[in-house]
């Protein structure tokens, strides 16, 4: 029996930690052949030196919030792989923590170019090369905040609310092509991106502390792993999910219940 990803191209943004790195490894092990992206090189080669793959993954440095960068991991992973079958856009994050009121432009277009411009430019792209092939999947990481509201973290709030308004509508355009594109949700997961940042926005030091702050209203009253969230992935990817289109789909244990 095949596996759900043999002879398929993933290239995926900052793949090499946290749930992108959880997304690149069950991809691998489902037989693709993966680009991954973040800004640390070394970190980045690191991280190839850890998954042990061999020639199925690649390495593509840069950071997302550069046009160039994203167009160009599109472009080496075509050059290298001799396609394109599946966007994972994950790179993303808070930027700095504060209200409305003291937030500066800088800060507000940084978040606007590490979340949503990056999505949009990265399906751009992906697209040009998916369309002419009728086949492709495209998948932005999201967050629950895309479906509420959050003191302190507007910008982060406002691009995942916009990027899941991006999905449901470029979605609509390209379904009779063989294109799917959806945005995963998640809520609180225990990564590295939890110890640096969660803390920062709610005030609090102990990462236990944030654990139970955010997972209190939950169902399953923990945090979301990040095998949960690659396991999704690797369903959107698949052609199992081929009937999946425009989703914005909460991984959230239970908290935003839609």
């Amino acid at each position: 029996m095949g596996k759900k990803l043999d002879g398929k191209v993933a290239a995926i943004t900052g793949g090499t930690r946290g749930i992108g790195r959880a997304i690149a490894e069950r991809f691998v092990a489902e037989g693709a052949k993966v680009v991954v992206n973040s800004r640390n090189a070394e970190k980045g080669q690191r991280a190839l030196d850890e998954m042990n793959a061999g020639d199925n993954v690649l390495f593509y440095p840069g950071s997302v919030t550069e046009k160039e960068v994203i167009e160009g991991l599109v472009d080496f992973t075509v050059e290298n792989f001799g396609q394109l079958d599946i966007m994972v856009l994950n790179a993303g994050g808070v930027g700095d923590t504060a209200p409305v009121i003291e937030l500066s432009d800088e800060e507000w277009q940084f978040e606007l170019d590490f979340n949503l411009n990056h999505v949009f430019r990265g399906t751009r792209k992906a697209l040009w090369h998916m369309v002419p092939r009728k086949t492709g999947r495209i998948i932005a990481i999201s967050s629950i905040e895309g479906k509420r509201g959050k003191a302190n973290i507007a910008g982060y709030t406002a691009n995942k609310h916009a990027i899941n308004g991006f999905v449901k509508s470029a979605a609509k355009e390209v379904g009779t092509e063989g294109i799917t594109i959806n945005s995963i949700c998640p809520g609180l997961v225990h990564t590295d991106m939890l110890e640096n940042q969660s803390g920062a926005a709610s005030g609090l030091t102990q990462v236990a502390d944030v654990i139970a702050l955010y997972t209190k209203d939950t169902a399953i009253q923990r945090p979301v792993t990040v095998e949960e969230i690659s396991a999704f992935a690797l369903l959107l990817a698949s052609e199992e999910g081929a009937g999946f289109s425009g989703g914005t789909i909460s991984l959230d244990g239970g908290l935003a219940n839609y």
